[in-house]
C-alpha cells in the first residue's frame, strides 16, 4: 500500500479504471482499478478499510503535486481525499491553534491565516496540494517548515484499525520527512497547527526572500507583504500552479538538497574546485546540507533541458522536472530523473534523491 496526499485537478471526480493522470500535477499516471471519494475524515477511513477487507492495495490521493505515479497506474482502491474545512480548538492571548482537515486546499490555508493575523505559515505561500500532505514530508520553504507549528496529527493507523492523534514529537520530523512519510500504517485525516497572533511574519531566514522584500534577514514584515513576495517569487520559478504555463506541471522541487557528513561534503569541494564553492548550509551534527539545483546545473543539466518525450526540466528552475509538452509518460520522466541523477553522481560524487512519492515507478 502507498499514501500519497495532493489535489485533484479535474472537474469531476473519475470513475473506475480513470487515468490518474487528471488527479496530478504532472498530468501523468495510468489507470486506477477503482477510485473512490471521502468528503470526510469517516468516508475516508471507511473506504480505506473496505479495500482492506478485499484484501486490494490501497493509494490515498489528494492533490498529486508530490507523487509520480507509474504509467500502468495503480491496481487497487484509490481513495480521494476530499475533506474540508477548519476551525479553532484552542486559544489564548498570544497564539491559536487550528485544527485543519486532510483535504483542505493548502494554499487556501495559508491565505486564511494571513487573513486573521495568524503568523507561522505565510512563507509557504503557494505550495501546492493538500495539508494532509504538509506533516508527511515535513513541508518547507523560504525558511519555515510545518515542523514548527504542527502540534499534533489525527491518523488512521491501519494496524491497530484506530483513530487517533499523533503528538509533533512522536512525528519523526526532518529535513523532508517524517515517520509517515515511507509507511503504509497511517492515513493523515487532519493536521493541528499552533500559531501566533501577530501582523508579522516571524523572523525572514531565507537570504533570498529577506532581498526580495529588501530587509535583513531576522527581519519580520506584514503578514500580507511576505505572502505576496513569497508567491512571486514562486511564480517566477514556475512553482505556482498556473494552467497557461507548462512550467507548473511538475511535482515542484524533484529532488532534495543532499545533506553530507565532512567527508562527502571535502570530497565535493574538491571535485568542484575548478568551479567554485558548492552553496552549501550547516546541519546539526556536523552535516552540510548542498544545494541540489547548484550541483544538477554544474553537472551541465541547465534550465530547459530536453528528456525524452517531452519531458524537460523546468525553463524556470533546474530543480523541477516537468511535463512541459503535455505529452510525456512517466518513463519519458524517470529516464530524465536518472541521466541528472547519473549525471551528478559522475561529476560530484553526490547522489541525489527524490523528493516525491514515486508509486508503482521507480528512479
Amino acid at each position: 500500500m502507498s499514501d500519497v496526499y495532493a489535489q485533484p485537478t479535474t472537474g469531476a471526480d473519475a470513475t473506475d479504471m480513470s487515468a490518474l493522470a487528471g488527479y496530478t500535477t504532472l498530468r501523468m499516471g495510468g489507470p486506477a482499478g477503482r477510485i473512490v471519494p471521502g468528503a470526510s475524515a469517516e468516508e475516508i477511513v471507511r473506504a480505506v478499510r473496505d479495500a482492506g477487507t478485499r484484501d486490494e492495495p490501497v493509494l490515498v490521493l489528494a492533490g498529486g503535486s508530490n507523487v509520480v505515479i507509474g504509467d500502468d497506474g495503480f491496481p487497487g482502491t484509490v481513495v480521494l481525499v476530499r475533506s474540508r474545512g477548519l476551525r479553532v480548538v484552542a486559544e489564548d492571548a498570544d497564539t491559536v491553534t487550528v485544527r485543519v482537515e486532510a483535504g483542505e486546499p493548502w494554499d487556501d490555508l495559508v491565505a486564511a491565516t494571513v487573513a486573521n493575523g495568524w503568523s507561522g505559515l505565510e512563507c509557504l505561500s503557494g505550495v501546492p496540494g493538500s495539508t494532509g500532505a504538509t506533516p508527511i514530508q515535513n513541508v518547507g520553504a523560504y525558511g519555515q517548515e510545518v515542523a514548527e507549528t504542527i502540534t499534533g496529527v489525527e491518523v488512521y493507523d491501519r494496524a491497530e484499525g484506530t483513530a487517533g492523534r499523533v503528538a509533533a514529537a512522536d512525528c519523526g520530523f526532518a529535513y523532508r520527512s517524517s515517520i509517515f512519510k515511507y509507511s503504509d500504517r497511517w492515513v493523515v485525516l487532519s493536521v493541528d497547527f499552533r500559531l501566533t497572533r501577530s501582523p508579522l511574519s516571524g523572523p525572514v531566514r531565507y537570504a533570498e526572500l529577506a532581498r526580495a522584500l529588501g530587509v535583513e534577514v531576522g527581519d519580520r514584515v506584514p503578514l500580507a507583504d511576505a505572502r505576496a513576495t513569497v508567491l512571486r517569487l514562486r511564480a517566477g520559478k514556475g512553482m505556482v500552479l498556473d494552467a497557461g504555463d507548462p512550467d507548473t506541471r511538475s511535482v515542484g522541487s524533484f529532488f532534495t538538497n543532499p545533506v553530507l557528513d565532512r567527508a562527502a561534503y571535502d570530497l565535493l569541494r574538491a571535485r568542484a574546485a575548478d568551479i567554485g564553492e558548492p552553496p552549501s548550509w550547516p546541519c546539526p551534527g556536523d552535516l552540510v546540507k548542498v544545494s541540489a539545483a547548484w550541483l544538477i546545473d554544474k553537472a551541465g543539466f541547465g534550465k530547459g533541458h530536453p528528456g525524452p518525450g517531452g519531458a524537460a526540466i523546468s525553463s524556470k528552475h533546474t530543480l523541477a522536472l516537468t511535463n512541459r509538452s503535455g505529452r510525456a509518460t512517466t518513463a519519458d520522466l524517470v529516464a530524465l530523473a536518472r541521466e541528472i541523477r547519473d549525471g551528478v553522481h559522475a561529476r560530484f560524487g553526490v547522489t541525489l534523491h527524490p523528493e516525491p512519492v514515486l508509486v508503482n515507478c521507480t528512479i
